[in-house]
Formats: structure tokens, C-alpha cells, sequence
């Protein structure tokens, strides 16, 4: 008999009571240590069929940036999602003030190889984001090379955070790294005006940035392989839609939008992330 007919079994007896299922969950426990072999895990056995995701970003409390902006809309689009805090911070920098702390190189092997151990490194596809010093992102390197050895078909979508607005928040020595290393081994990039700039000496004007849109810009790729156009279309019509209603309800709650740190509204977009209306039709630049 297996644990969950044990459990049914438990349930409908009414002579049990709280004190007799404690004691049948101790047993349980006790005996599960005994054993060499590790638990069965459902989301291995049953796994999406649209793919795992490893999310490797920064980490907020309040607010929705990084995984906190990247995971939810994976998830409604389909996708299994292990996040890793690259940092865990109170709130975004943009802010007076933020406190927390951050995940060094060897704090990220460490789980990577927790990972290995437990024959829990398959990822479809791996998500970067704000990445805060060269030891981690060398790191995350390592991470690639070893999520390439496990899945050769592994899909590495980076957001190269770098800057915006002509100034930079990671030390300089992070750019050469990019440019040299992390661009010939990325399947996608999705870096603002500032950053793609940065990454190929050029000036570009560079649309859909950000967390949520290297999110939602992995998630329909996904859906749409073959055709990137549409993938495109969608991811931008979703972060166009979430964007409005973010200004509306600023506007609703009588705030100024151009003097105010602004709080996406993410779950209170989460049809126009399942179902965007697109309004926009990509072009190929020629």
C-alpha cells in the first residue's frame, strides 16, 4: 500500500482521530529517513509540456521585479519555474533606500551542484537577469555550459542588465563580459537602447525590455518556434497592455505617473499575459 492510500485509509476512519494520524505521519517520517532512495517527485514524473525554466534574477519584497516579474507569467503560460535570487533585496533601487543581500559565485555552484546531485539539472530553458558583480556572472557561465552538457538543446534567453538612460548600475568590467562571453552563447538577448549599445558600440533604439519582457518574450517563442514574428507581436501587445493599465490606475488613484515610482500592475494583467490583443506587427528591418 502506498502513502497516499495509507493516508485515504487514515482519513476515513473516524477512530483514528488527530492523535492516531500524528502517529501514522511520524511513522511515515521516521521510515522515509531510513530509506537510500529519495522521494518521488510529481513534477518530474509528470513534467509540463512546455518546458522547465531556471530563472537566475534578483529577488524583491515588495514590488515586481526579477523573478518576481519573471516567474508568475511563465507560469501562466504553461512552464515549470525554479527561480534563483541572485539578490533579495527589500525593494527596487529605484527607491531612497533598499537593504538585503546577495548571492555570491560560490553560493550559486553550490545549488547548481544540489541540483546535479539530485538529478534535477534537466532545464529547457535558462533566464538571467540583473546580475550584480564578474564572480557570478562567470558562474552563471559555468552554470550554462553545464545545463548545455545535461540538455544540448537547452534555450538560454539573457537580459543583459547593465544601465538605462545613459548610466551604468554594474561595474564597468561586467560589459567586456558580456560582449565577449555571454553574447556568443546566448540564444536570445533582450538588452534596452543603453545596454544594446553597450554590447555592440552602435546606437540602436531597442524596444521591450526588462524582466517581464525577456519572460514573456521566452514564453511565446516557445509556443511559436518557427515563427518569431508572432512571438514577438505577442510579447510586446502583453507588455503594452500591462503598461497602460499601470498608467490608468496610477492615474485612477491620483498619483502623478511622472513624478511616482511606478509598480507594475502584474496580476492585474494576467489575461492580457494568457491572451494578448495585439496591436503591433513586427517588421523585418532590412
Amino acid at each position: 500500500m502506498n502513502f497516499i492510500d495509507r493516508m485515504l485509509r487514515v482519513r476515513a476512519s473516524p477512530k483514528l482521530g488527530m492523535r492516531g494520524l500524528r502517529q501514522v505521519y511520524i511513522s511515515r517520517s521516521w521510515s522515509s529517513k531510513q530509506s537510500p532512495t529519495a522521494p518521488p517527485i510529481l513534477s518530474l514524473g509528470l513534467p509540463s509540456e512546455t518546458g522547465r525554466v531556471l530563472s537566475i534574477q534578483s529577488h524583491v519584497v515588495r514590488g515586481y521585479v526579477g523573478n518576481k516579474s519573471a516567474v508568475f507569467p511563465l507560469q501562466l503560460l504553461g512552464f515549470d519555474v525554479d527561480p534563483i535570487n541572485s539578490v533579495q533585496f527589500s525593494n527596487n533601487t529605484g527607491y531612497p533606500t533598499f537593504k538585503g543581500q546577495a548571492l555570491n559565485g560560490q553560493q550559486l555552484w553550490d545549488l547548481i551542484e544540489g541540483l546535479e546531485a539530485n538529478e534535477l539539472l534537466y532545464y529547457s530553458h535558462l533566464l538571467t537577469g540583473y546580475i550584480g558583480s564578474v564572480s557570478f556572472l562567470e558562474t552563471v557561465l559555468q552554470a550554462v555550459n553545464k545545463l548545455h552538457s545535461v540538455n544540448p538543446k537547452l534555450t538560454y534567453v539573457c537580459d543583459p542588465v547593465m544601465g538605462d538612460e545613459g548610466k551604468l548600475y554594474v561595474p564597468q568590467e561586467l560589459v567586456s563580459v558580456y560582449r565577449e562571453r555571454v553574447v556568443p552563447v546566448a540564444s536570445m538577448l533582450t538588452p534596452n537602447q543603453f545596454e544594446a549599445e553597450l554590447l555592440t558600440g552602435f546606437r540602436y533604439y531597442f524596444h521591450g525590455t526588462g524582466d517581464l519582457m525577456a519572460a514573456l518574450l521566452l514564453g511565446w517563442s516557445n509556443k511559436y518556434p518557427d515563427n518569431l514574428d508572432k512571438a514577438c507581436e505577442l510579447a510586446v501587445s502583453s507588455l503594452q497592455a500591462l503598461l497602460r493599465r499601470t498608467l490608468n490606475d496610477y492615474k485612477s488613484a491620483g498619483f502623478d505617473p511622472q513624478s511616482s515610482i511606478l509598480e507594475i500592475r502584474l496580476i492585474q494583467s494576467q489575461d492580457d499575459i494568457r491572451n494578448p490583443q495585439v496591436d503591433y506587427n513586427a517588421e523585418k528591418y532590412k
